[in-house]
């Protein structure tokens, strides 16, 4: 990414930009289900907007723009105000992932409507493309249930039990040294871990829209 900045700065600032979009669009929608759920944190802390300021991390920001890849803040909620105490996270968690996959829909739409009159090289349709690949990117990363992505608050509820208290704080506690050990591993194993799941988000979406085979 860095490279890119210097070789073709369009390109890198188009790229910038959908990141900025689908990480936007992500957190407003985990703040989004929380309010409709009767938290206000999330509201109370400007979360529940659109605007990147009130959800950019400034160092998952900078680790895009050298590695490729980033986050941003993560948002607040309380779960005792929740409507559904013990699924009402899973909600909120997976809230942010499907907008994802329906930003990453638009996308495709917008490609197969408009992406051949355009031509390959026009700038909207690079900003499609992009927006199309970081969302399914995005919604496949967040399906790992270890903290602190958002599949993780699934595997959490199922394990609600007394029974399960131990492994809970065992996911909890170790869950992001896990996750960090697996996407090394994954780097420097080719083990295929990510492409696969990639692989299955792109599946979903190809049984809803067509998918243009520059996409896959």
């Amino acid at each position: 990414m860095f490279t890119l900045l210097f070789n073709e700065p369009l390109v890198f600032f188009t790229w910038v930009l959908a990141f900025l979009i689908a990480l936007s669009v992500h957190e407003f929608s985990h703040a989004l289900v929380a309010t409709l759920q009767g938290d206000t944190t999330a509201k109370r802390a400007g979360r529940l907007t659109l605007n990147p300021a009130s959800h950019v991390d400034l160092i998952g920001l900078l680790a895009v723009v050298l590695v490729g890849f980033g986050w941003g803040r993560p948002v607040p909620y309380n779960p005792y105000n929740l409507k559904w105490p013990k699924w009402g996270p899973v909600f909120i968690a997976f809230a942010g992932p499907l907008s994802n996959f329906i930003l990453a829909l638009i996308s495709i739409l917008l490609l197969s409507a408009f992406g051949q009159q355009l031509g390959m090289d026009n700038l909207l349709t690079i900003f499609l493309l992009v927006c199309a690949q970081l969302n399914v990117a995005l919604m496949a990363f967040n399906f790992i249930p270890l903290p602190p992505l958002d599949g993780s608050k699934a595997l959490l509820a199922l394990l609600d039990k007394p029974k399960f208290a131990a492994a809970r704080m065992f996911i909890e506690s170790r869950g992001p040294y896990l996750l960090l050990l697996i996407i090394i591993l994954d780097s420097f194993m080719h083990l295929g871990i990510f492409s696969g799941l990639i692989d299955f988000v792109w599946s979903l979406i190809g049984h809803i829209v067509p998918v243009p085979n520059y996409l896959l």
